[in-house]
């Protein structure tokens, strides 16, 4: 799907159509804001290697339209831009993208190389691991960001740490567009009529699944049905099976002690019949859970995907809560992280400066990140606008904002960002084999396995 606009003097040319109601809250919002790039003479770019950007470029075309490609939940971002902004060219196009680490994007990308031609001006993903890829290679696709083509005091302006997964030997290859740190979900109504207290470490989550099995049976603490389930848990409990170091070192031990514990845990709760062997997406997670979900670690982003969904939990206001980040007794807590998508320039753009003018709006301004965004924004400033929202609106607890700020900078840093997708490995490897009654501590041996087999074949020295 493909969605143009064009200057007005363009008239003939196709444009998106958005409601007048739409278009006029949009219009407002924008009122308040710049798309404007900041051109601070401080932050000036250097041209230092011949040019502004900082990298070599194709000749520039101040008119030429921008191509920018989306996924669907991506879709109203581009919508607010384009409303906010209804005589910048750009062509909008609509892609998977990247889900579940299908590897379109690469995949494309590779095609367009081959070809010499055909590369899209920027690209939403929702793979934190496309950076590792995507800035490498005899034609990389990715425009370093922070050697003279983006203002600092702009790649400043993003939640510490925020950037990290795109950050490849010291460069920036591209901005996060929402953070997705995990924290533990609950019903604070059902654990109220239960007489619950929220679990603190891991150790109390096991606990508290071996009560619910007993007192409690049909109702859950959490899931393992999906792709990113190793980011919930694995990673959370620190547990080191995916680390990257440079550009192509990779280490996976399934055997330390850490990932044996979170396996064993998980073992005994989906035993005991607490953890839903369903993705969070299916209608059959809605049907046989909508009303018995006590606990549920995972992303941030379940607060619009999940609970405030009317298609999906659908929770009444005011009865969930997102708890912090669990810990191993005697440790400190950590978060995991899953998704938090991404937005890439590439280095083939005729059009660099409108490139980059969609990117500085999409990430930061409110019209979009605060008024529409379904996830915490990644660009500070608008993230604690986003919390603020939450917070006046009521749906969630009163603990709601502070702790998925505290979560935010909980985010373990011994988890990678290799080449490859480790959902897609786990979704190969580990959730058949669930499914068919497997214990997951018998399956770490050949899941490490797979990871270090698919880091080879991507280059990888493997330890």
């Amino acid at each position: 799907m493909t969605t143009h606009n064009r200057r007005a003097a363009m008239t003939r040319q196709r444009r998106v159509l958005v409601t007048t109601a739409v278009a006029a809250s949009l219009f407002a919002a924008a009122a308040c804001s710049s798309a404007t790039p900041d051109t601070d003479d401080t932050d000036a770019p250097d041209d230092s290697d011949g040019t502004s950007y900082g990298f070599e470029t194709v000749e520039q075309d101040p008119s030429a339209p921008i191509t920018v490609w989306v996924d669907a939940s991506r879709q109203p971002a581009a919508d607010a831009f384009i409303a906010a902004n209804p005589d910048f060219p750009i062509n909008v196009e609509t892609y998977d993208g990247g889900a579940d680490g299908s590897g379109s994007f690469q995949t494309k990308v590779e095609a367009f190389n081959q070809a010499g031609s055909g590369w899209p001006d920027v690209v939403f993903s929702t793979q934190n691991n496309d950076a590792s890829w995507a800035s490498q290679g005899t034609d990389p696709f990715a425009a370093p960001l922070d050697k003279g083509y983006f203002e600092q005091s702009f790649l400043d302006g993003f939640t510490p740490g925020a950037l990290n997964p795109l950050t490849v030997d010291g460069t920036i290859y591209g901005l996060r567009n929402d953070l997705a740190p995990t924290v533990t979900w609950y019903n604070q109504s059902l654990l109220d009529e239960f007489g619950y207290d929220v679990p603190t470490t891991w150790e109390e989550y096991e606990a508290l699944g071996e009560k619910v099995a007993v007192e409690h049976p049909g109702y859950i603490i959490g899931t393992v049905g999906d792709s990113f389930t190793p980011e919930i848990f694995f990673w959370a409990a620190k547990a080191p099976v995916n680390v990257v170091e440079g550009v192509d070192k990779l280490s996976s031990d399934t055997s330390d002690p850490k990932a044996v514990a979170i396996a064993e845990l998980l073992d005994n709760l989906i035993a005991k019949g607490v953890l839903a062997s369903q993705s969070v997406f299916s209608p059959e997670f809605v049907q046989s859970y909508g009303d018995k979900v006590l606990l549920l670690p995972g992303p941030v982003w379940y607060s619009g995907a999940l609970f405030s969904n009317p298609d999906s939990l659908n929770a009444e206001p005011g009865t969930i809560a997102a708890g912090l980040p669990l810990a191993w007794e005697g440790d400190t807590p950590a978060a995991g992280n899953v998704g938090g998508g991404t937005w890439f320039i590439s280095r083939h753009s005729a059009n660099l400066e409108n490139a980059k003018t969609f990117l500085e709006w999409v990430t930061s301004d409110s019209a979009y990140q605060v008024d529409l965004a379904p996830g915490l924004p990644a660009y500070k400033a608008a993230g604690d606008l986003w919390l603020a929202k939450q917070a006046e609106i009521g749906f969630f607890t009163d603990s709601f904002a502070d702790n998925v700020s505290t979560a935010a900078g909980q985010v373990w840093d011994g988890w990678g960002f290799p080449k490859f997708s480790q959902e897609a490995v786990w979704a190969k490897t580990i959730i058949p084999e669930l499914a068919a009654g497997k214990s997951l501590v018998d399956l770490l041996p050949a899941w490490e396995t797979a990871i270090k087999n698919e880091a080879q074949v991507n280059g990888y020295q493997v330890s």
